[in-house]
């Protein structure tokens, strides 16, 4: 299209421009010529507010089922190779498998139940719930069948509840009922659409996330990890105007609220401002860069006839471009780590290229770029006899994930502050200013006191140094109204200020352009006043940024209780403060601090 139209201006219309590695709505389009955003809309009566409720379902593994799981594994997989074994180790250990654990399910299963009905007793209307797996979405329909049989229904035009997935007649036959043509789950979203049908609820993957409008869908379960646009469009099934519908509800199961957080920063222009939008320049840069590195792998090798060659001499390349490739890692010393270079350079030049379009510099070697791709995949194409068929080894897998899984209770985060959802900010002035204007002052101060333990206690999980100091500043408003050294109007007033000092610290790490995580340890550091007189905050603030990204390259799972790995960080972080000047005498005590903040955050970063 541009080939054809050189002067042609281009105009994009969005909902939720793409700000990635490889694709960027501002870098091929340009910078906005007018935003819209959710506030606004919001204001207008456009689309209804959305509330958040965070519900998280905690899990951990039994100790009894630690020392077996590994043994398990093995017999599950016995006679794979052994690089096909870790391939599946890594699958299963990851979150999907841990989420789809069936005592979580369960879990949730009656959670859902629960919560929904009580929705629907106070306003009628379509409830989505999205799983991270079509597996998923089978057995958590399986266990909402159990709890509640009169959901299920046997045709398209029966039952309360439906799957709504794509898939083929190798799924397992179990599956088979929910696997639908195109007509029929059309039929369906007519059904859904329709405020009076009984179809209630919908299980979804991927499917009715993005450019499906059901305004009486009020309710929304979230059980998989989403992000940025992907995120902001599915949450956005349930901000449509409908009757009286005074809000859409996105109930988070597993614990989205930073993902939230960052979304709305970026697609709300009044809630903070997304990153900058990449140079395209910069991009045909990098694109060079590793383009030369790609065609160095291919030096002496003639591939000419992928642009010029028919379709059979075009096919004949591909063996022999991985010849070409193989032959020269086995000259290498590491041949693996040749190969996985290659295979990781031609990755690096996709990302970067697909930035780079439409520029000319990126048109003109379009061709080789594919050429590259074509190598690449014919490599990473891998066989293998199977001893065990995909689905009893995954089964057998799935045993041991299930067995090893131990759910807790729900938590309902709000609920348990003793307030009202709010609509995604729980410190706003609106909040405080309800709490303060209530007639009964001494239940206003536990009001208080719940919400601020509750964000507190949130913050401990991140921020060693602001997490003590508020939780002495509240302990001791607590002691004095509990003491009667001040009356209850008066500690209201501190807690409100306690409050507004929460929201002040977040905006100094705004100030300041620090993430969470780099705002953290940058408070580690600036503990020690002596330390913030002779660096500044400047210093501390670089600091603090290597310190981030250093600590999470070398953290591990276990590096808590291997004191190797905790001399390896230890190490690293006075190596970091001493090439940056920080005291000497000081050194040794902010070693202990930032190890301590680390901790705090290690679970997060060693998922």
């Amino acid at each position: 299209m541009r080939d054809a139209l050189p002067n042609a201006s281009f105009i994009g219309f969005t909902g939720t421009p793409i700000e990635k590695a490889d694709a960027n709505t501002r870098a091929v389009f340009g910078d906005y010529i007018s935003i819209y955003d959710i506030q606004r809309a919001v204001e207008d009566k456009a689309t209804v507010p959305i509330y958040y409720e965070s519900r998280l379902a905690k899990l951990e593994l039994k100790a009894s089922e630690k020392p077996k799981i590994d043994p398990d594994f093995e017999e599950a997989t016995e006679g794979d190779e052994a690089s096909h074994k870790e391939k599946l180790k890594t699958k299963w250990a990851a979150l999907e498998a841990i989420v789809g654990a069936d005592k979580r399910l369960g879990l949730i299963a009656a959670d859902l139940v629960k919560h929904w009905e009580a929705r629907l007793e106070v306003m009628d209307g379509k409830a989505m719930i999205v799983c991270m797996s079509r597996r998923i979405c089978f057995e958590l329909y399986e266990a909402l069948r159990k709890l509640r049989s009169g959901w299920h229904g046997g045709g398209d035009d029966k039952g309360a509840m439906k799957i709504v997935m794509t898939g083929s007649k190798s799924d397992p036959l179990g599956w088979q009922p929910h696997i639908r043509s195109k007509a029929r789950r059309e039929a369906l979203a007519k059904r859904f659409k329709n405020p009076k049908d009984l179809f209630k609820i919908v299980i979804v993957r991927d499917m009715w996330l993005t450019g499906f409008d059901a305004p009486c869908l009020h309710t929304m379960y979230l059980d998989k990890p989403m992000r940025s646009h992907g995120l902001m469009q599915a949450i956005a099934r349930v901000n449509r105007v409908f009757r009286d519908k005074p809000g859409g509800l996105v109930v988070d199961y597993l614990g989205l609220a930073h993902e939230l957080k960052q979304a709305l920063a970026v697609y709300t222009e009044s809630g903070g401002h997304g990153e900058t939008a990449i140079d395209q320049e910069e991009a045909v840069v990098a694109m060079l860069t590793r383009y030369a590195i790609c065609r160095d792998y291919f030096h002496l090798f003639n591939w000419s006839k992928w642009t010029t060659g028919t379709p059979a001499q075009k096919l004949s390349l591909l063996p022999a471009g991985q010849e070409h490739i193989l032959a020269a890692a086995a000259k290498d010393p590491k041949p693996e780590e040749y190969r996985q270079r290659f295979l990781q350079g031609v990755t690096e030049l996709s990302k970067t290229f697909a930035l780079a379009v439409p520029h000319d510099k990126a048109l003109a070697i379009r061709d080789d770029v594919g050429f590259f791709q074509a190598v690449c995949a014919a490599m990473t194409k891998g066989g293998g006899e199977k001893k065990k068929t995909g689905e009893e080894r995954d089964a057998a897998i799935r045993q041991i994930i299930s067995r090893a899984v131990a759910s807790d209770e729900v938590v309902d985060i709000f609920a348990a502050a003793g307030l009202k959802k709010p609509d995604i900010s729980i410190l706003s002035d609106r909040v405080l200013a309800e709490v303060r204007d209530m007639p009964q002052k001494n239940l206003a101060v536990e009001l208080l006191r719940k919400l601020l333990s509750v964000e507190i206690k949130v913050r401990s999980r991140k921020f060693l140094i602001q997490s003590k100091s508020f939780a002495g500043m509240l302990e001791q408003a607590i002691r004095k109204y509990q003491n009667r050294a001040i009356e209850a109007a008066a500690v209201i007033e501190e807690l409100i200020k306690i409050a507004k000092d929460m929201r002040n610290a977040d905006k100094r790490g705004e100030e300041l352009g620090l993430t969470d995580e780099e705002r953290a340890f940058y408070d580690a550091l600036a503990e020690n006043e002596s330390a913030m007189q002779a660096m500044g905050s400047k210093e501390l603030r670089v600091i603090a940024t290597e310190l981030v990204t250093q600590v999470r390259k070398s953290v591990t799972i276990d590096w808590t209780v291997r004191e190797s790995a905790r001399a390896k960080i230890r190490v690293m972080v006075k190596r970091i403060l001493k090439k940056h000047g920080y005291p000497p005498d000081l050194q040794d005590e902010a070693t202990r601090t930032v190890l301590a903040q680390a901790e705090l955050l290690c679970a997060d970063w060693a998922a």
